[in-house]
């Protein structure tokens, strides 16, 4: 999989000094990717019109990005409109920033994860203010299910872009001897096909019960830009890792997520996360 250039960064907006703070985030990858730059601002029927307030954001993004930038003022629900306008546009990718930590109850019924979850195309999602402009660390976690393969190509294209490093982390049970030495292996293949391609590589390999705690720590302990992981399509009976660890990852990390879209594949039997 690969991030199209020439294509179409949809950006969710509020005002708020967050989703300002996304807008930033999205000028150096669409000046790479050639994008343009779409602003979604979603309002109820309390809000007044926003329509100059968003015409005078456009103008300034597309004087301070070079890049060209439009807008949509609609009414109706942000999360829900955000896919809706993803799918009509034809987006690349989506860049959303999200305000502020959610409690563990409530993450998997979430707003912001079910969002991700239902996108047609990759989303990266940022919380807090403190970001840099570039990207010199990407984190990718990895297991051994097919999906989790699909990021390394992304991984490599955004590495390629920024000059940045990749930082492979293997999850697994200490309990599963068999599994941990299978991932030990694919980690290490996976470092020497990105070394190959030019790109500053490590893999490490940590046991846990609690991955999404264990990657957001070890993401902010090697001081992280970005974590790409993937939508995991469905559960598998006994798997170790739960289909919401992907989502858990989202609300709580403070370091920038990009959650993929695996490809449709038939169903079967998988004992991975999809990371």
């Amino acid at each position: 999989m690969q991030i199209k250039e020439r294509g179409l960064i949809l950006i969710p907006i509020d005002f708020t000094k967050q989703s300002l703070l996304a807008i930033k985030q999205s000028y150096n990858l669409a000046k790479y990717t050639h994008s343009k730059i779409l602003l979604l601002h979603v309002y109820d029927k309390s809000e007044t019109d926003s329509n100059e307030a968003l015409a005078k954001l456009c103008a300034q993004t597309e004087k301070e990005s070079g890049v060209p930038t439009d807008f949509v003022n609609k009414k109706g629900n942000i999360y829900e409109l955000t896919d809706k306008i993803a799918i009509e546009r034809n987006a690349t990718l989506v860049i959303a920033g999200l305000e502020s930590h959610m409690d563990f109850k409530h993450i998997v019924g979430s707003s912001a994860s079910k969002f991700v979850r239902k996108a047609p195309c990759p989303v990266i999602t940022i919380r807090g203010l403190q970001h840099n402009d570039g990207c010199e660390n990407i984190l990718l976690p990895i297991d051994l299910s097919p999906e989790s393969r699909e990021k390394v190509d992304v991984a490599i294209q955004f590495a390629k872009y920024f000059g940045a490093s990749i930082r492979i982390l293997g999850l697994f049970d200490e309990a599963d001897q068999a599994y941990e030495n299978e991932l030990l292996a694919y980690t290490y293949q996976v470092k020497i096909f990105i070394k190959n391609k030019g790109i500053s590589c490590t893999n490490k390999s940590i046991s846990t019960k609690d991955i999404a705690t264990t990657v957001v720590e070890y993401a902010n302990k090697i001081e992280a830009d970005l974590i790409m992981i993937m939508n995991k399509p469905s559960l598998s009976v006994g798997e170790f890792f739960k289909g919401t660890d992907a989502q858990k990852i989202v609300d709580i990390s403070n370091v920038p997520v990009m959650t993929i879209q695996p490809m449709e594949r038939e169903p079967m039997m998988s004992f991975g996360t999809g990371f």
